[in-house]
């Protein structure tokens, strides 16, 4: 087996693995706020900013569901920590509409090309916000 077939294989495995870890995670997470009583689930919901019922649909798209906010602020020139730090109502807002969106492939494509802060108006459920508040960046 050569170099590069050996790192393509590897690189299929690693793939592999990093979906049965986020299964893992996702079943995990599901299967604690199942056993939560509905109250609990709801003071949960109220103390990061969302419904029961946005926080169930967020638990079932997984930990990961809006990595891509973070990377697609910092293509446009936002740095999401200091936006966390000084505005978390916001961010948790952003955040609530990105795990909701169904582009997450282009975003991806679109981030990993550098081509993100031109063509994310397009397709992204937060681009109004994100022109509105950030147009100066």
């Amino acid at each position: 087996m050569s170099y590069q077939n050996a790192e393509e294989v590897d690189s299929v495995f690693r793939t592999i693995a990093n979906w049965i870890q986020r299964y893992r995670e996702a079943i995990g997470l599901r299967a604690e706020l199942a056993i939560c009583e509905p109250q609990h689930v709801a003071e949960i919901a109220k103390d990061i900013g969302l419904s029961s019922d946005q926080l169930r649909f967020a638990v079932e798209r997984g930990s990961r569901a809006a990595d891509e906010l973070p990377k697609l602020l910092r293509a446009i020139g936002v740095d999401p920590q200091r936006l966390s730090s000084t505005n978390p109502a916001l961010m948790r807002s952003l955040e609530s509409i990105c795990i909701t969106c169904d582009h997450k492939k282009q975003c991806q494509h679109n981030l990993s090309a550098n081509t993100a802060a031109g063509h994310y108006q397009y397709y992204c459920p937060n681009a109004v916000s994100l022109k509105a508040l950030f147009k100066g960046k």
